[in-house]
């Protein structure tokens, strides 16, 4: 009696909830009885939702291993796809198989004893191979011709706040807000925007008051709320195509020194935001909520304290004029003090294999922080700027087209199923509709006529919003007012806060310093010098900016040049 393993897999989620895996085990084992073959239980192999086009997979590892080392004589295979999808793979196994003294055998498929059996089981494997390429290709192609329609069928499932309601004969799919669950996520977008939680601060908040998760079960995490953070469809637009499979990157280091290997070979990447498919659902939260806590999410990203033992107020806004590398600090020590300075990555040899790629020299930070800072002490005066760039930001917001786009397409929807459900109850009053059909088709065309209300109430709601904006004009006043009374007082974090909110950027130079705000200054009239600033001007138009919030990372850079760098803080450099 020959000594096996059996083999069984699937590559589906779907065919692991469906339990087919279970069905090949069972019919193996009966194939093993059949070719008098000894199965022990641990060596009843299975890799549960694993694709066949990989040989990275946890069963076959050990299935390899097992017949390395000599331990078995035969392996039971359902069929060759199986073992692998791809027909190169196929071989490569059988013929290591070969070489170790096990024999493979197959349910599906008859032992290749002759060269005709050898030629037909190629054949399987390439056909195998071909097949699933086609499916692929068919799924990619229709799904991504049902999203540029705006189907909802093609994403994933719906998020939470939303439910899924499925097609029928006279509607498409669509998503519904589930009112209890698009509370929650509204509670969560304003803890982030609006009160300044931490996305750990906010998991913890959602366990301890038992808010319960989307199945009902289980914690939240910091990766569920950090990914309902950057999901488009709470503003509107739910998206497909967003990521692509590719090889998985790296195995961490733990996995690696147990000698195991990664759950999957495979990772999803994401695409770039111009290759998303847009698919209209209805608005959960307002475009700028949702825009302003993705620039709360890069500035966070940019801004992370990294373990920082004493902070600096300009630490993660310096690059360097000449390369474009960022500033880290360094330092020397005296026996009567230790002097920080601003270096630019890219002229440090040590770090760099290649060696230095820039010349610059590094910079005293004490003097640096204290330029900048009273540069921005002199800005924060300028009332009448603030004033005019919030002015200048809601008439461009007024006049959103996106905004009226995505209204006159709710209203034209809203239209539609109100046509529909008048065309439906003037069928009833004919009597060419019983009144079992009548109850079976009006839920789905209320329910759309109910969505298409909540959207356009968001809409109204976010335009309400942005009038409410025309009386922050007023507290601006007084804002500015409390902040420059304690300009002198605020320690290194206060003022690395107020940094971080009006700079977007510091580029530092031998002989200047360019500060890219994320509020735009006046341009300098023809001939004369910017505001305040000795020997500067201004060489763009004022860009689109937030104003009093970390930068804006999609506007033009504005380039403000400050006085030149004082003699006293160009002596100190050293090289």
């Amino acid at each position: 009696m020959k000594t096996a393993a059996i083999y069984a897999r699937v590559s589906s989620d779907k065919q692991k909830e469906e339990n087919t895996i279970a069905s090949q085990t069972s019919a193996l084992i009966a194939f093993a009885r059949e070719q008098n073959c000894d199965v022990p239980a641990e060596w009843v192999i299975e890799d549960d939702g694993y694709s066949g086009a990989s040989l990275l997979r946890p069963g076959l590892e050990r299935l390899r291993d097992l017949a390395a080392e000599g331990r078995i004589q035969a392996v039971l295979v359902y069929a060759p796809d199986r073992l692998s999808r791809r027909y190169a793979h196929q071989i490569l196994l059988i013929e290591e198989f070969a070489r170790a003294g096990v024999e493979v055998l197959f349910i599906r498929s008859r032992r290749a004893a002759t060269p005709e059996d050898e030629l037909l089981l190629q054949f399987q494997g390439m056909i195998a191979e071909y097949e699933r390429a086609q499916i692929l290709e068919r799924s990619r192609r229709g799904k991504r011709h049902r999203a540029l329609q705006g189907q909802v069928s093609v994403l994933s499932g719906a998020p939470f706040g939303y439910r899924y309601k499925r097609k029928t004969d006279h509607s498409a799919a669509y998503y519904e807000i589930d009112e209890r669950q698009a509370g929650i996520v509204r509670w969560v977008y304003e803890l982030y925007t609006a009160k300044s939680h931490s996305i750990g601060a906010i998991t913890r908040l959602l366990n301890e008051r038992q808010i319960p998760t989307a199945k009902e079960t289980g914690r939240w995490e910091r990766s569920t709320v950090w990914a309902m953070l950057r999901n488009p469809a709470y503003k509107g637009t739910a998206c497909f195509g967003k990521t692509r499979i590719a090889p998985r990157m790296r195995v961490t280091r733990p996995l690696r020194l147990r000698g195991g290997v990664a759950p999957r070979n495979s990772a999803n990447h994401e695409l770039p935001r111009t290759e998303w498919i847009e698919i209209p659902v209805p608005t959960i939260i307002s475009e700028e909520t949702f825009a302003l806590a993705n620039e709360l999410l890069e500035a966070n990203k940019k801004h992370a304290p990294r373990r920082t033992i004493t902070p600096s107020a300009l630490q993660g806004l310096l690059s360097c004029a000449k390369c474009g590398y960022g500033l880290y600090r360094t330092s020397t020590r005296s026996s009567a003090r230790t002097i920080h300075y601003y270096r630019c990555l890219g002229s440090d040899g040590w770090r760099r294999l290649g060696g230095p790629v820039c010349d610059s020299r590094p910079t005293r930070q004490d003097l640096l922080d204290e330029v900048v800072w009273k540069e921005i002490a002199r800005l924060l005066e300028d009332r009448q700027l603030i004033e005019d760039e919030l002015e200048r930001r809601l008439k461009a917001a007024r006049n959103s087209d996106p905004t009226q786009r995505r209204e006159e397409t709710l209203r034209r929807d809203l239209a539609r199923s109100r046509k529909s459900i008048e065309r439906l109850l003037t069928a009833y009053q004919e009597s060419l509709l019983s009144l079992e059909e009548l109850r079976s088709r009006m839920p789905d065309l209320r329910s759309r006529e109910q969505a298409c209300l909540s959207a356009l109430q968001a809409i109204e709601d976010q335009s309400q919003e942005q009038e409410v904006c025309l009386r922050l004009a007023e507290s601006v006043t007084s804002f500015l007012e409390r902040l420059r009374s304690s300009v002198g007082a605020l320690d290194i974090i206060e003022r690395q806060r107020v940094l971080r909110l009006l700079v977007k950027e510091v580029l530092v130079g031998d002989d200047k310093i360019v500060i890219r705000h994320s509020i735009p200054l006046p341009p300098t009239p023809p001939g004369g010098k910017a505001p305040g600033a000795a020997n500067s001007s201004v060489t763009a138009p004022p860009p689109q900016s937030y104003l009093l919030r970390s930068g804006n990372h999609q506007s033009a850079a504005l380039r403000h040049l400050h006085e030149p760098v004082p003699e006293a803080l160009a002596s100190q450099r050293s090289a």
